[in-house]
């Protein structure tokens, strides 16, 4: 077997991650081209988000056992698929549903696969590596949005075939780089299943994590939409959720790798979820347009350090059976995504004027952050 190189295994984890930044804001992008209305983007939506778990739910045990480069190179295989096949689709919402639960597939693969090979390259700092890592989520999804609006005219077709070409690089990059195998020390084991699900830890950053992609996911996914019912035009809408949301989490990721240093993870945790409260409910209350982008821009910043401080504070909690206690709480996050996106299509119904109160879910699950965080802290000085 080749040589295992920790820098070629850091790039391949932060082009994955950058694939999934990619593709996380695609329907957000094209939403708007699609002429959907707010209950069939749900629906639509929620096809993406049962991908997503039903992927997590088998990463967890694959990558345990198999390693992480089987379910990195099975993702990014059924990602750039997905983009192809949408790239093709007739613009009926049922057919898109379709192509979207095959992307969330692979991006459930993929996003699990990548976290859990980056939080093994130095676990004494796993916190501000994943975060480091994640930055290029950030990267990523800026990149769809602004590309989209300020180079490719907002053409659905040219985006999702751009990215389906980058992620068929990606995934060939991934076929050709050497990974470490499964070591078996750590492995998915029936006999510690029990030991895993029954620490209430588990749970409580499960629904950490389900509160917290309700309230980034249901941005990246409706606030382009929502900013041009109020009037803005669509590329304007496209670079704030560009250079506002997705510029706010890419700073604040190179910010926050440093402060984990020292400041424990449950802090920055915590800080961040009272922080989003604030920002998300500016952004949704303010008239003024500069205001809200600002806000926008703000709630990138709060939202940038919850996930990947999450799964490393899951690795801490969970030495045995790290990977598959990291796809229990990110499929919890999933389940957070087929929840919001569908409730607020609903709220909305068929008049885009109503996302802004639909959208009045994220400070709220914002502030049931908080109190998950004060409740699961003194669990996690206990671990497995």
């Amino acid at each position: 077997m080749a040589r295992v190189n920790s820098r070629q295994i850091i790039l391949a984890a932060v082009l994955a991650i950058f694939v999934y930044g990619m593709i996380a804001t695609m329907l957000g992008t094209v939403l708007p081209s699609f002429g959907f209305p707010p209950d069939q983007a749900g629906t639509v939506a929620l096809a993406q988000a049962l991908g997503l778990v039903l992927a997590s739910l088998s990463a967890g045990p694959v990558i345990d056992n198999k390693g992480k480069k089987v379910a990195l190179v099975t993702g990014l295989g059924f990602v750039a698929i997905a983009l192809f096949l949408l790239a093709n689709a007739e613009r009926v919402y049922t057919t898109i549903a379709l192509h979207m639960f095959l992307l969330g597939f692979g991006g459930g693969m993929l996003v699990t696969a990548a976290n859990a090979l980056a939080s093994d390259v130095d676990e004494r700092r796993r916190a501000s590596t994943l975060n480091f890592l994640n930055l290029f989520f950030g990267l990523g999804g800026l990149a769809t949005p602004f590309v989209a609006a300020n180079i490719l005219g907002g053409d659905s077709g040219r985006i999702l075939y751009g990215a389906a070409v980058l992620t068929a690089a990606v995934f060939l990059v991934h076929v050709l780089t050497p990974m470490p195998a499964p070591s078996g020390e750590r492995g998915f084991k029936a006999s510690e299943v029990g030991q895993v699900l029954g620490r209430p830890a588990l749970w409580l950053l499960s629904l950490f994590l389900f509160l917290y992609f309700a309230c980034e996911v249901g941005v990246w996914n409706w606030l382009a939409k929502y900013l041009i019912s109020r009037g803005i035009p669509e590329h304007s809408a496209l670079n704030i959720l560009s250079l506002g949301f997705a510029l706010g989490m890419l700073i604040g990721r190179v910010v926050i790798s440093r402060v984990l240093i020292r400041v424990p993870a449950p802090t920055v945790t915590l800080a961040s979820a009272a922080a989003m409260a604030v920002t998300t409910f500016v952004m949704l209350q303010s008239a003024d347009v500069t205001i809200a982008a600002i806000a926008v821009f703000c709630a990138g910043l709060a939202m940038a350090p919850v996930f990947p401080t999450t799964l490393a504070m899951v690795g801490d909690a969970f030495p045995i059976a790290t990977a598959t206690a990291m796809g229990i709480v990110i499929t919890f996050g999933w389940i957070g995504l087929a929840v919001s996106s569908p409730l607020i299509g609903s709220i909305a119904g068929g008049d885009d004027t109503r996302l802004g109160t639909a959208l009045l879910i994220l400070p709220v699950a914002s502030v049931f952050m908080v109190l998950v965080n004060l409740i699961v802290r003194p669990m996690l000085r206990r671990t497995v």
